[in-house]
């Protein structure tokens, strides 16, 4: 069973331009120049129950617009949708109480009351028993580690404390589609690794769907086998995120550090002539070559960098994931065999 359907989904919003000078704000109060914007053009896809996909793309790309037609906030201008075998916007009563909706800018919790007065209000909204609540929630909680937050306001908690409560409140009535956007956006690095393992828990336990957005790409490489990218709110690619890198990754990352100063013009000017291209991580004083996966390209460059500059450290990597995708923005649509 499919638990998201979606055909020909279109929306299109209205950008109005105003004329220059007086006359031509004068003439704006009468007549409006404006022209239609498609922030999602057309774009089909599946995500079977189960299933854990990351729908990636640079910002304006249309993934947050697509979220909100999914879960019903939006009205799609043309296409159709299927979400837990419902239409969101047609049986909007029924089709709330089977989704989990996390926005990383926006909360669902009370501001000014405790956490665990928002889980109450929730649990009487989406009409869950006690024995539900309890069975469920007691899990949820330790598992999150939010109990000693529960008695505290929204508004003095931090931000990695708000959203694994957010997190919670999101899964109160234990939905089949959890849908995640930006979820972990401006965490550190202990709550982001927290929120991974509890997600992969739930889809094993639950055999939750997760519909993930997200910037960091880390997200998406520990959560997600299949990605769905998006550009200028087309569909570039879909399909699995292993698949993908074997066919587009055909280059390596060799990270210099040096026990001299060193310049990245100086290093560009050495390997002219070679496909290589240079980075600066300028905190931590690493430069990165990335080249093509070819042995005596990189022992060449390896050898030029080596006898040029005393070396502190060198390591060869395979292109990052976020180099990769990277690239293929800059490129455009994806064709994989």
């Amino acid at each position: 069973m499919n638990a998201i359907e979606v055909k020909n989904l279109r929306k299109e919003f209205k950008a109005y331009s105003s004329r220059s000078g007086l006359a031509g704000a004068f003439r704006d109060l009468f007549t409006r120049n404006y022209k239609i914007i498609p922030a999602v053009n057309d774009i089909n896809f599946t995500v079977k129950q189960g299933e854990m996909v990351g729908y990636i793309g640079e910002n304006g790309a249309g993934k947050s617009t697509t979220i909100k037609m999914l879960t019903g906030i939006l009205t799609p201008t043309s296409g159709e949708i299927t979400v837990n075998g419902m239409n969101p916007h047609k049986e909007r009563e029924k089709f709330v109480q089977t989704i989990g909706v996390v926005f990383g800018q926006r909360s669902q919790l009370w501001w000014d009351i405790a956490v665990q007065e928002s889980f109450r209000l929730l649990k009487k909204v989406y009409k869950v028993s006690d024995e539900q609540y309890n069975n469920h929630m007691d899990h949820v909680i330790k598992t999150l580690d939010i109990e000693p937050l529960l008695d505290k306001p929204v508004r003095k908690l931090s931000l990695g404390q708000r959203m694994r409560c957010e997190l919670a409140a999101a899964l109160i009535h234990n939905p089949p589609l959890l849908f995640l956007d930006e979820p972990t956006i401006g965490l550190d690095v202990l709550v982001k690794l927290k929120i991974r393992d509890f997600l992969k828990e739930i889809n094993e336990k639950y055999n939750t769907t997760i519909l993930l957005t997200t910037h960091d790409l880390s997200d998406i490489e520990a959560l997600c086998e299949r990605v769905i990218m998006l550009d200028e709110g087309k569909v570039i690619y879909d399909g699995a995120l292993k698949k993908l890198k074997e066919t587009m990754d055909d280059g390596k990352e060799v990270q210099f550090q040096f026990l001299q100063n060193v310049d990245l013009t100086q290093v560009t000017a050495l390997t002219a002539g070679m496909p290589v291209k240079w980075e600066l991580n300028e905190k931590e004083q690493l430069f990165t070559a990335y080249i093509e996966d070819q042995d005596e390209l990189i022992s060449q460059l390896i050898s030029k960098v080596v006898s040029a500059y005393k070396i502190k450290d060198i390591k060869i990597n395979e292109t990052s994931t976020e180099e990769l995708i990277r690239n293929i923005y800059e490129k455009g649509a994806v064709e994989v065999g």
